[in-house]
Parts: C-alpha cells; structure tokens; sequence
C-alpha cells in the first residue's frame, strides 16, 4: 500500500482520501481553511444529475448579454479582473462549438448517471443516510411567458437519469405558502437530491477519516518535481493527488499539466430556518437565477457566477440584490443574513479535470468540477481510488485528461 498525499480538504478531497485510506493507503491531507470558506461547504446543496448540457455552448454564448449583473442577470466579467477572466473566455468561446458541446454531453452524461449511486454508498458507508435526501427539486416561474419557455427548455434538454415531471398540487401550494410573489408556472425534477447540511457532512468526512487512519494537516503544500516524480517538500509520499479546487493549476503545472482554470465566483445569504418547511427540496426561482435550499438550521439563497480570482474582494452589491430578491418575493426569511463568497474552479469546457500526469506519473489530479463539485464528488472519489488500484475506470476517463488543453511540456 502506497503513502498517498492529498493537497486540498474540500468535499472531492475528504471523499477520495477517505476511498484510499479505506483502501488500506496512508493517507494525509494538506488543508490550510479550517474555517471552511470554500465552495464545497457554501454551495447549493444540490446533486445535480440533470446538468447533463455544460454551460460551454452556442446557447449560452448567444444569451449572455442578456443575463450581464449590469442588466439584472447574475453572469458577471468585471472589467478589473479582465487579465484573469479573458483567456479563459477565449477558450470558452473555442469550447463552446456544437461538436464541442455534444462531446460534453457525451462525457458528462455517465459521470452524472453515476453520481447518485456513488452518494449513496459514501453516506451509507459514513453511517450517515440521512445526509442525503432524494426528494428532488422544484423549479419556478413568476411569468406565463417565462414558464412556457422554461418548461420547453427543460422538457427538450438532455437530463440524463433526472426526470422532469409536472408539478402537483401540494408542490404548488407549498411554493405559495413560502412566497408572495405571482408563480405563473412550476416543474418538478425527480432523480435528484440534497446534501442535509453541508457542515455536518464535513465533519463526518473529517471523523470517517480519521478513524481509517488518515491524517488532516492545516498547511498548504507546493508541489515540484525531481527525476521524473512529483514531491512536496516536507512530506514523503509515494502519491500526490491534487484536489485543491480553484488553487489546482499552480500545483499541477510542474509537471507540465495545463490546467486554464478561472474562478467562479458565487455568492449565499443565509438566515435562521424557523419559518421555512423542513421539507421542502431546493427551490430554484429561475427567473432570478437564484436557488434557495434548507439546510438544519439555515434557509441559503444563492446565485451568481462573477468571474475572477479567488482572493479579489467580494462584491457588496451582489448580496444586496439576494437580498433584495428575497424581499421582492416575499420569502419568511429576515436578516441580519450571513453572507458568503466562494470560488468554483472551472476550467474552459465546463468539465472536471480527472487523470494522472504523464510526466511524473506519481502526480494524480481530481478538480475542476465548477457547479458540480458537490454532485460529483462521490463518483470521483471511485474514479480516483480506481486509478490508485489500476483498476478499469467505471466510467470513460479520457475526456477529463488535462492532455485536452495541450501535451505536456
């Protein structure tokens, strides 16, 4: 069994270290934020199985004016950050093609359809089902005219194993008993779930494991690469993983790898769940591209996908407008909110990054899972414990090669 080495604790992280140590491998993680402020622990909440179309398309090039913050939508470039963000949209622009975009329906597709199952097994094996709940979710419309083309839109799309079903008369009436605002229109998804609470699945990673032996060290690691193998001063190990999200590309890049990824930035506000149904499933109000989820002890509406750097100061004004939509909407829910920024890592073709370097072959990576960090990390942590194995891949690995964005140096 190998000594293993994971550079970052986020939800992919703790997940695929907590496969190896399972799988018998000494396994260490190097995670600096005790505070857990990064993406993994401030997202939706959503597993996403029916995000089968990536954003990289002809689609989303031709409505992205529309949906600029500057004209109320929630896409933004800000101008300062345009030395960061605009190699990445030229290659976005070059991923987005239609051949493009089917080959990522393509890939995403089996790695989606396996995604729940693999959620299943980790929390069963965390001893924590509960952590998981299957009641799908709804999505909303305040116009007649936004909800027919939003339900077309959905009805034709490819949602891989989510199904998208007419909503009942009990979703409607408790759609309307947590909001004021007109729903001309509404639509359910089955074959989707939600995390319960994301901080409690954090700690229920960490103590799982601990408890399989691993260890979790509040540093951070730099990676070099002597002779052919890839080492972080300090630590011996026979394998690294790199999981460290948006900070990924600086890692991996020694030996060789490619990796444009760009910050994508999306921000909450939360606040105290006493007025929210505990059973309602994430609730999407599409026309505001915002999405409420009911957590243990919070209710979090988040939006946004602001692209630039991890460490830029956050954007006041976004917080502001959640706030402001959850007023215009009439949500039980009042302030002082809790705010939060966290960056997705993204990389140009809106798909993750999973596979070993060629050139210091003891180098494995898992990132760049951008909206789908949460939804995947379960089946990347098999993928991930398959290649330590030298085990067949469940699913096809090729189209998450880092090779795809050029050999390495």
């Amino acid at each position: 069994m190998s000594r293993i080495l994971v550079l970052g604790g986020g939800v992919v992280g703790l997940s695929a270290a907590l496969a190896l140590a399972r799988a018998g491998h000494a396994v260490t993680v190097l995670e600096p934020d005790a505070a857990r402020a990064a993406a993994s622990w401030g997202n939706a909440g959503h597993i996403a199985t029916e995000q089968v179309a990536p954003l990289a398309s002809v689609e989303t090039l031709l409505s992205a004016w529309k949906r600029r913050f500057a004209a109320g939508g929630a896409m933004d470039l800000p101008l300062h950050l345009a030395p960061h963000w605009l190699p990445f949209a030229l290659r976005f622009v070059n991923a987005s093609s239609r051949d493009g975009f089917q080959d990522g329906c393509d890939a995403l597709r089996p790695l989606l359809a396996a995604a729940l199952p693999a959620w299943e097994r980790l929390a069963e094996a965390l001893g924590c089902p509960e952590l998981l709940k299957r009641d799908g979710h709804l999505v909303a419309w305040e116009s007649e005219a936004s909800a027919a083309k939003g339900r077309a839109a959905w009805e034709a799309a490819d949602t891989g194993t989510a199904i998208v079903h007419p909503a009942s008369a009990d979703d409607l009436a408790a759609i309307r008993g947590v909001t004021t605002a007109s729903i001309a229109g509404v639509a359910r998804f089955g074959g989707t779930a939600q995390i319960a609470d994301l901080g409690q699945l954090a700690e229920a990673l960490e103590a799982a494991l601990t408890a399989a032996g691993g260890r979790i060290l509040r540093e951070r690691g730099a990676v070099g690469v002597q002779g052919g193998r890839a080492c972080v001063p300090g630590h011996e190990a026979d394998l690294l993983l790199v999981c460290a999200g948006a900070r990924s590309a600086a890692l991996v890049a020694p030996a060789g790898l490619t990796a444009p990824l760009i910050a994508e930035r999306g921000y909450h506000i939360r606040a105290d769940a006493s007025r929210w149904p505990a059973d309602m499933p994430p609730l999407v109000f599409e026309d505001r591209s915002m999405i409420v989820t009911r957590y243990a002890h919070a209710v979090q509406a988040a939006s946004f996908v602001e692209f630039g750097t991890p460490d830029a100061p956050p954007d006041v004004r976004k917080w502001e407008r959640l706030e402001a939509h959850v007023a215009a909407l009439g949500l039980p829910l009042s302030g002082p909110f809790t705010r939060w920024m966290g960056a997705r890592p993204t990389l140009p073709d809106y798909l993750p990054a999973i596979g070993r370097s060629r050139a210091a072959p003891n180098l494995l990576y898992a990132f760049g899972h951008q909206h789908l960090g949460l939804t995947l990390a379960a089946i990347t942590s098999e993928l991930v414990a398959a290649l330590v194995a030298g085990d067949a891949s469940p699913v096809p690995l090729k189209p998450f090669d880092l090779a795809r964005f050029g050999e390495p140096r």
